[in-house]
């Protein structure tokens, strides 16, 4: 009787440990910068590279935080994730797409930072990526 009550009261703290270590993983909400994704696009293909393109809006340029951000962006192996970063106060596109030029022209001065993950899970981070 008295082992049966340690391992109930033992299973009981292991499942409460595993349910705080899941609750205590950080995430985009945990970061500074008030980060808003205003713009996402992924391709339907689900047997070749999935492409992902995200535009968000952050409050300044903190650029650690938005490596943090791009950081814990999906990413599929063999895949590319590319994240454009933009002030909230200035303008920001509504609308991404793949290729080689992944939103209007006219918005390309108003981005300060871009992160991308290749598919080599190669990682760069560009402050002011059109200038």
């Amino acid at each position: 009787m008295k082992l049966k009550h340690i391992l109930i009261a033992l299973s009981l703290a292991l499942l409460g440990w595993f349910i705080y270590d899941t609750m205590s993983i950080p995430s985009v909400d945990d970061l500074e910068g008030d980060f808003k994704e205003v713009a996402f696009y992924r391709n339907e293909n689900n047997t070749g590279p999935v492409i992902r393109v995200y535009a968000v809006t952050v409050d300044d340029t903190l650029w650690e935080q938005m490596q943090t951000y791009g950081d814990y962006m999906p990413h599929t192996k063999y895949g590319n994730t590319k994240v454009y970063f933009f002030l909230k106060d200035k303008p920001f596109p509504t609308a991404v797409q793949p290729g080689e030029s992944n939103f209007e022209a006219r918005f390309q001065e108003f981005a300060v930072a871009k992160y991308e993950k290749d598919a080599m899970s190669q990682v760069s981070f560009v402050r002011y990526p059109f200038e």
